[in-house]
């Protein structure tokens, strides 16, 4: 859902903006999205990619949850990925803001995450991550980003190839493959049961 203003939003409004509720939202062109509750099984599919992350020798300081990253759109946009790994740079540059931010001239993560939320094509859940969230994640230059898809039982494995991703698409038993990270280790249902 979007909030209503009169005018767009800077990033800092954005960064300071507090209507007095736990609601959370993204900045979208300079407006306000209203983010829905997560579901369980995506909090814990998030939760078990990161200790997946950390057993692979990832130091826990470097993978983030919920960290903002800045992208580029038609207007200022923050986007809240539900996990990311940083490189050692990017970590730094997160942390050395106030707030937990990756702003758009900083070095960039080694991978975002985002689990998706029920939707279909033409639907907002579905196009923020399947289609706006892919753009921008390209043109910030994110080399590898993770479409998890518990409704489809599918994992995406996006990889940067110039200015746009090649897809990898990984199902029930079908080891996962990534570039970053070829120690891997897991199975698409394994994900998609957040490791049960």
């Amino acid at each position: 859902m979007t909030i209503s203003t009169h005018r767009r939003m800077t990033l800092q409004e954005y960064l300071n903006y507090d209507d007095g509720t736990d609601t959370r939202y993204e900045l979208v062109n300079g407006v306000l999205v209203k983010m829905g509750a997560e579901s369980a099984l995506n909090i814990s599919i998030a939760f078990f990619l990161a200790m997946t992350f950390a057993q692979l020798g990832i130091p826990p300081y470097r993978i983030g949850n919920k960290h903002l990253i800045e992208v580029s759109s038609s207007a200022v946009t923050a986007r809240e990925p539900d996990l990311t790994v940083h490189s050692e740079a990017s970590y730094e540059a997160v942390i050395s803001e106030k707030q937990s931010l990756l702003r758009y001239d900083k070095p960039v993560p080694l991978l975002v995450v985002e689990v998706v939320s029920p939707g279909e094509p033409g639907e907002p859940n579905y196009d923020r991550d399947y289609v706006e969230k892919r753009r921008e994640y390209a043109q910030r230059g994110i080399p590898e980003y993770w479409l998890i898809d518990p409704l489809r039982q599918l994992v995406l494995v996006l990889t940067l190839e110039g200015d746009s991703y090649r897809e990898q698409r990984f199902t029930e038993q079908e080891a996962i493959s990534s570039p970053t990270f070829p120690q891997l280790n897991l199975t698409a249902e394994r994900v998609l049961n957040a490791g049960r």
